[in-house]
């Protein structure tokens, strides 16, 4: 039963954690988004090869362009924050020299990022609260369920989202089509009696 419950919680770590390296060219700019739920903590810590006569920029904003870390001139550092909305957040690095594009060489970016659960420090708690090591662990399983309780819970309200747009589509749908059928046969009523008065006017009917 154990092991069948890691395996379940097993998913929502690898989620929760996001480490990636990449190389980032002189004067170029490159971003990471990724989606995070709301009141989720979220920490990180960069690396960026050093290069003469380059700065590299970070600059982490949430759709809404509002900027939530920025750091010129970074070479290596740490970063936090707790998100206030479900929203995509974008990690960017910008790369400026004076010197042209391919005299430099590419410098090597390491980012590691983790939200939720994975982003707490329980060391740090059990120390402040002095708790024993497996009530740390306890206290990391209830987090744990209460992300994914939340998860679920986030999923369903999608869900109900979705099928209410979807019941309101079909409905407009529906709706459009009666009003096409009475205008159809308004116009094809109209064009019987405008054809019967052309053919009296004409005397070609009685």
């Amino acid at each position: 039963m154990a092991r069948f419950a890691a395996l379940l919680l097993l998913p929502v770590l690898i989620e929760s954690v996001f480490s990636i390296s990449f190389f980032l060219p002189v004067n170029s700019r490159k971003c990471l988004r990724e989606e995070i739920h709301k009141d989720v903590l979220v920490t990180g810590e960069y690396e960026i090869s050093e290069q003469s006569n380059t700065k590299t920029n970070l600059k982490i904003t949430d759709s809404s362009s509002h900027t939530l870390y920025s750091k010129e001139d970074a070479t290596k550092g740490k970063f936090a924050f707790t998100t206030e909305d479900y929203d995509m957040f974008e990690v960017c690095f910008e790369s400026k020299s004076p010197m042209g594009t391919g005299r430099v060489p590419d410098q090597l970016v390491n980012l590691d990022m983790k939200h939720g659960v994975e982003a707490k420090n329980y060391e740090e708690i059990a120390k402040v609260e002095k708790l024993k090591p497996l009530e740390v662990e306890l206290r990391r399983l209830e987090d744990l369920s209460e992300s994914i309780v939340n998860d679920f819970a986030y999923m369903k309200k999608r869900e109900e989202e979705m099928r209410d747009t979807n019941e309101s589509t079909n409905t407009r749908v529906l709706y459009f089509s009666i009003f096409s059928m009475c205008c159809l046969i308004g116009l094809a009523t109209w064009q019987v009696f405008y054809l019967r008065r052309f053919f009296k006017a004409k005397k070609l009917i009685e």
